[in-house]
Order: C-alpha cells, then structure tokens, then sequence
C-alpha cells in the first residue's frame, strides 16, 4: 500500500507543474531563516549531497561535508528545503573540536525543490550550497509502520560505530508525524508529534545536537564523524510531547 501511494504521489508531483529552479521561494522565506545578514558561496567550505531524483520522497538521503581551512570554524549547519511547508528541516550544532566534519540524515521533501545547506562559523560568517531535488509528496506520505508498533517501539535507540570510516550513526525509533498525513482507516490527519531536540555527548563533550522539525523522516537517523575518546556517548532526544528519550551506549556502540 505504502510503495503504491508514494508512486502516486510522485507521479502527480512529476506531471504537476514543477517549481522553476529558481530563487522565488527562497527569497520570501530567507529573512525568516537568517534575517539580511550576508551569505558566501559555500563551494569551497560546504559540499552537499542529495539525490537528483529521489526514489522515496519520505526518505531522501542527505550528506553535507565539511572541508577546506574554513571547516574548523563552523559551529552550526542549517538543512532548508525551499518548498517544503516547514521549510528549515533542522540546525545541527557541532560539537567537535575544529577539522573537516561529516553529517547524514534522511529528510522529507514535498515538492520539487532547492535543497540548501547553510554553514555559521564561530564569528558569524555565513556561507551556502544548494541541490535541487525532484521528489514530491514526502510531507504527506503515510507513516511506514501502523502506529501500534510505531508506539511499541517509541524511544528505542541505535548507536554503532564505525571504526575504519571515522563515523557513528544514532537512530532514534519515533514516528516524526508531520501533521500532513492521513490515516488511511480513519480519514483524517493524524497530529504533528515529532523529535525537536537530540543530543550527542561523549562523556561531557558534546559531540553534536540538532533542533528538528515535520521535515526529518521517521526514526530519525543520524550519522556523523566520529573519534571515540573511550568514554560512552549518551543520546537524549525530546520530542513535541514533552517525552524524552536517553541512552548510554559504550564508546564502541553497540
């Protein structure tokens, strides 16, 4: 049912008229996101990778990387997709201490659309990069799980490591409604409820935290570059129910 209806979707979204790649949508919502404060190519700091045409509109794969001398100085990076009901996907907060730094995550795309990274250094520079993708319908996409196990399983926890790439990835099992998706039994949308807040630390060390919104994909999953110090590393997460979520996990994962 699920690979039907996201066919469906995609099909309606690819015979609709699909935005112009152009700057209209994010010239009404960038004063919202950043205000007038300038904004640097980010070609030489920034590389982002997303797919040209997604094969899952709920679950469209997302990389940005960070490199060059700038890399060391960024403290933050925002995920925008332009047409996107809630455009600002999610602001990540890095915790590493300086060098080049690696980010994965799986988003909800709702139309075609510009995909943007936007890296903050430490003194308040701003630079970007852009992908447009074509996917459509990812915001109104029904959940994959039924909500009786989607609830069975709320707040379970994943974090591996992967030595011999530098990296971990966190899963965190939560259904992430977007407040656009219809019960397919009932027919009527099923309420916002979401992750709003996840942290990663090792020991005390923050390793990073990110702010989320309907645009993450369900169970939110995570992966980033990583050095194990040999202290476990803790995952809390904090949803829009107020309900949080915490594990400790060895420094090797589990």
């Amino acid at each position: 049912m699920r690979s039907t209806l996201l066919a469906a979707a995609f099909l309606l979204g690819s015979l609709a008229p699909a935005a112009a790649q152009d700057e209209t949508a994010w010239s009404e919502i960038r004063a919202n996101i950043l205000g007038a404060r300038p904004i640097e190519d980010g070609a030489g700091t920034i590389a982002l990778e997303a797919p040209t045409r997604a094969e899952d509109a709920a679950l469209v794969p997302l990389t940005v990387r960070l490199k060059g001398d700038t890399a060391a100085r960024v403290s933050r990076i925002t995920l925008v997709v332009d047409e996107n009901p809630a455009p600002v996907v999610g602001t990540i907060n890095i915790g590493r201490a300086g060098g080049e730094f690696a980010f994965s995550t799986r988003i909800r795309v709702n139309s075609y659309s510009f995909v943007r990274a936007i890296a903050e250094t430490e003194d308040g520079r701003l630079m970007m990069v852009k992908s447009y993708v074509k996917a459509a319908g990812g915001c109104s996409a029904p959940a994959a799980k039924d909500p009786v196990e989607a609830k069975a399983h709320l707040g379970e926890m994943r974090f591996r490591v992967v030595a011999e790439r530098g990296e971990a990835q966190a899963q965190l099992r939560h259904p992430n409604y977007s407040g656009l998706q219809m019960d397919q039994v009932t027919r009527l949308y099923t309420p916002a409820w979401y992750v709003e807040k996840l942290e990663i630390r090792q020991g005390d060390r923050p390793l990073l935290s990110m702010t989320g919104g309907i645009s993450l994909s369900e169970d939110p999953t995570i992966r980033f570059s990583y050095a194990s110090t040999g202290e476990p590393v803790t995952v809390e997460a904090r949803d829009t129910q107020g309900q949080v979520f915490r594990k400790e996990f060895p420094a090797a994962g589990s």
